[in-house]
């Protein structure tokens, strides 16, 4: 049995019902693997999964599709290459509470932002500030990761950035009501988040285990979309995590993010290329992408930043 080792880009949650709908129905057993899989609350979230996978404790992991642009501009820079679209499109929203009155991004400025402390996150926050006529100032404040909505609700902070099939589905749940900014509404071509990437060598070195790994995945999520209540009961049981113990919650969001899963021709996966040609021109265009030196990068290779060969060719729905 190959091992592969796949580091969580958070505690395990919808976005990540693929992976544990393949472990439970024997989907990586059945293709000659076994899977490790690795939480961030490890090391209490010390290190991220792009790190992870940078330094080779993982062979692969769960990333925004920044992460990959990051490696890439560090010295010495680390190939980091993502391989599967875990969402083909983008679920995110940068959202303020309704009672605030803050109903348009330009109305964020002078107000609190709470970041995650993620590369580009605030830059691309001020942008669509200014994208509405703002002048793009806030001040950003950074409580521990895990408490960034409880922050919005006793209004700690003003705004943050949240995933929608599962903060958007808690507050309907709560009857909380909120204002939701999506980046593509204010002229910001957002790239692929999350998605599952690893290293350029690793794919060299044993291309075979990836292309089985990522096929079972596949069958995993193509499964979430078509039985999302079940799915829901899978990734309960089999990730046994306290975070999803509210099984009517899980079921919701499960049948919320199942709209995400596939693309319009229905492929798990697939990512196209001008997704991330729009996405790199952006930052690069806004001169976002700089070195840890300091120095502005102008331009990148798109094609050395993700690749379809492993979900090319996988069923549709």
């Amino acid at each position: 049995m190959d091992l592969i080792r796949l580091a969580l880009d958070w505690t395990p949650n919808t976005n990540h019902t693929g992976f544990y709908v393949a472990m439970a129905n024997g989907l990586y057993r059945d293709a000659g693997l076994t899977v490790d899989i690795v939480t961030p609350e490890t090391d209490n979230y010390k290190s991220t999964p792009a790190r992870r996978l940078a330094h080779g404790e993982v062979d692969l992991a769960i990333v925004p599709s920044e992460s990959v642009v990051s490696y890439h501009t560090t010295t010495p820079a680390v190939s980091l290459v993502g391989v599967a679209a875990v969402l083909a499109r983008d679920a995110s929203a940068i959202v303020t509470l309704h009672q605030s009155g803050i109903d348009r991004p330009a109305q964020l400025d002078g107000k609190v932002y709470g970041s995650y402390g993620a590369r580009f996150e605030d830059d691309l926050v001020r942008q669509m500030i200014r994208n509405d006529g703002g002048r793009g100032v806030i001040a950003t404040h950074k409580p521990a990761r895990l408490n960034l909505w409880q922050a919005l609700l006793t209004n700690e902070i003003d705004a943050t950035w949240i995933f929608l099939p599962w903060e958007g589905v808690e507050a309907d749940l709560d009857d909380i009501k909120l204002n939701r900014f999506l980046l593509n509404d204010y002229e910001i071509p957002y790239g692929y988040s999350p998605l599952l990437a690893t290293r350029q060598d690793a794919i060299d070195q044993k291309p075979d285990v990836f292309r089985r790994f990522i096929e079972a995945t596949g069958t995993g999520f193509r499964f979430a979309v078509s039985q999302p209540d079940e799915a829901a009961r899978l990734l309960i049981e089999t990730s046994k995590h306290p975070t999803l113990s509210d099984h009517g919650f899980v079921e919701l969001s499960q049948q919320t993010i199942a709209g995400y899963y596939l693309d319009t021709a229905g492929y798990w996966g697939k990512m196209r290329r001008e997704v991330w040609v729009q996405f790199i021109n952006y930052l690069i265009r806004h001169r976002m992408i700089v070195t840890r030196d300091g120095e502005i990068v102008q331009q990148l290779e798109v094609n050395k930043l993700f690749t379809n060969q492993f979900v090319e060719g996988l069923p549709t729905i």
